[in-house]
């Protein structure tokens, strides 16, 4: 059973007809690492991901990725979101908005929550175009020399190995057709 679902996540990672559904995946990831948990913003971009044409199984790899990593970044998203919360000729904007009812909810007066959408909203084109040009790399260079490697092909001989890549390839089959 466990074997099926790993099987099932790695089929959708490696066998995307589109390399920019990934990509989308890997930047909906760095967006959401890049906002803080506890606000409405969050969610709702999770949510909407369901909605989207995109690897889940990348986006959720690359949010945990990308997660371990934003912690470093928050004195620059901090400082971002400041600047754009103290500007001056947005401050009428910020207090119509904190105004209109649940919007308080989304935190978007909290300068790291500011400086984290606006860096990862800033940032999704260039990761999504970096992404798709890993994924069309990866596929066509690393993953033939992976896949014939004398250390894969050995591995793939162990019986427990073997069940698990016949179950990779019968859902990398249904999904290929169906997705």
């Amino acid at each position: 059973m466990v074997i099926n679902w790993i099987a099932k996540l790695i089929a959708g990672l490696i066998a995307n007809r589109r390399p920019g559904e990934v990509a989308a995946g890997i930047a909906f990831g760095l967006l959401l690492a890049l906002l803080p948990p506890g606000n409405l913003i969050w969610p709702l971009l999770f949510i909407l991901t369901f909605f989207l044409k995109l690897n889940l199984g990348a986006e959720l790899a690359a949010l945990g990725i990308f997660r371990l990593l934003v912690p470093a970044a928050d004195p620059l998203l901090d400082a971002l979101g400041f600047r754009i919360l103290t500007a001056p000729s947005l401050s009428q904007l910020w207090t119509s908005l904190y105004e209109i009812p649940l919007l308080p909810f989304t935190q978007f007066n909290n300068s790291i929550v500011m400086g984290g959408l606006v860096a990862g909203i800033v940032l999704w084109i260039p990761v999504f175009f970096l992404a798709r040009v890993g994924v069309v790399g990866f596929r066509s260079h690393v993953q033939p020399k992976i896949a014939e490697s004398r250390i894969v092909k050995a591995f793939t001989r162990i019986p427990l190995v073997s069940k698990f890549s016949q179950a990779l390839r019968r859902f990398r089959g249904a999904y290929a057709a169906f997705g």
